[in-house]
């Protein structure tokens, strides 16, 4: 099941102590929410100082943000599709719960903390992001190159089952058909007719008339299915291009057959070794689609720090002070913590960013325009 989660910031006043008025906006943005909105849950979301750079430069930024943002939430959302398709048509798989880090996902989001090693704060955000963007396009290419060579063998093992399952006239016959059902001598050979189901009693009538030397009473029903029934028909070897011709004009087909133990075998051991390589790459993708959606996840949660602090900066202005927070409203309480962040948000001019009809006007990339820093992440 899909949640959804909004990643805000508020400004902070000035005073002479950031961090105590950093904690008293959280503690007002608690006691509101939980009075006015008791189903909403809200955690604070922990970005650290990042390198501000240039003004140039953050509003340079911004403009790839959304775009880098709607390739790593595709991402993400990619693998979890390929993981629920593998689990689909696994029918050993336990579902495995999906984990970032060590622990599930939602946990990752609301208990988010800053990778330095990974990430070093110091980076200029626009190497942070390009390093992020990297990791993820890396993780797609190589999933895109494992998903074909998964989806080939599969490919390969369903013509291989098509034809074992198909009509009788295009299904694998070896499995239909045994030795003691094939005459071939010096003279006489077996030929597998392919008879329309219902043409059945015509076949039975005039086979023997379809060409000379046709051994009488020959002809023996090997199998049926909804469309068609197979036939052996005894005749000499002299007669059988005759004979063909003569059926397809009566409506039946002529199925080429050679019985080789041989080649039945082989087939046999090719068809094994398709499923053993089907169910091997399909464990060894999930299990690497598991470890790569969490890095993509983290990376996204990275990425989302980034843009949270980027978009801070040139919405309030520098040195960077503001609180960031994820909250999970329900349906029902959207408006109130809207209402309740315009509040605290303390700006003079919000009346601004309001349509007539009480509804925020669209921003960049189709998000909400508000006048606190804000953005949606869907988890599925």
């Amino acid at each position: 099941m899909a949640s959804r989660y909004w990643i805000v910031s508020l400004p902070v006043q000035s005073s002479a102590s950031a961090s105590a008025s950093a904690s008293d906006l959280w503690n007002r943005l608690r006691e509101s929410v939980s009075r006015n909105a008791f189903d909403t849950s809200l955690y604070r979301f922990n970005v650290p100082d990042l390198r501000v750079g240039t003004l140039d430069s953050l509003l340079a930024l911004s403009d790839d943000l959304l775009k880098s943002n709607a390739f790593i939430e595709g991402v993400s959302h990619k693998i979890r599709r390929q993981i629920d398709e593998l689990e689909r048509v696994s029918a050993a798989s336990q579902g495995a719960a999906l984990t970032v880090d060590g622990v599930p996902v939602e946990t990752y989001v609301t208990r988010f903390a800053w990778d330095e090693g990974k990430y070093p704060t110091m980076s200029p955000l626009k190497d942070i992001v390009s390093s992020i963007h990297g990791l993820v396009a890396k993780i797609e290419d190589d999933m895109k190159v494992r998903a074909a060579e998964y989806n080939t063998v599969r490919s390969q093992l369903n013509a291989i089952n098509r034809k074992q399952t198909g009509t009788l006239a295009v299904r694998d016959l070896s499995d239909l058909v045994k030795p003691e059902d094939i005459i071939t001598t010096e003279h006489l050979e077996t030929l597998l007719a392919i008879v329309p189901k219902y043409s059945q009693k015509d076949w039975l009538s005039s086979y023997e008339t379809l060409a000379s030397y046709v051994v009488p009473r020959s002809s023996k029903k090997l199998y049926e299915d909804n469309e068609y029934a197979l036939y052996t028909v005894t005749l000499f070897k002299r007669v059988a291009d005759n004979f063909k011709v003569a059926s397809r004009e009566k409506g039946f087909q002529m199925r080429e057959f050679e019985y080789s133990p041989e080649a039945q075998d082989t087939r046999k051991q090719e068809l094994q070794k398709l499923v053993q390589d089907q169910d091997a790459m399909r464990s060894s993708l999930l299990q690497w689609c598991y470890s790569s959606y969490g890095e993509v996840f983290s990376a996204w949660m990275h990425f989302c720090a980034v843009r949270v602090f980027a978009e801070s900066i040139l919405r309030y202005g520098l040195p960077p002070s503001f609180l960031s927070a994820v909250i999970s409203p329900s349906t029902k309480s959207e408006k109130k913590v809207r209402s309740i962040l315009e509040e605290l948000c303390g700006n003079v001019q919000s009346i601004y960013w309001k349509s007539d009809d009480d509804v925020g006007v669209a921003g960049l990339g189709g998000e909400e325009a508000y006048p606190y820093v804000s953005f949606t992440i869907n988890v599925v």
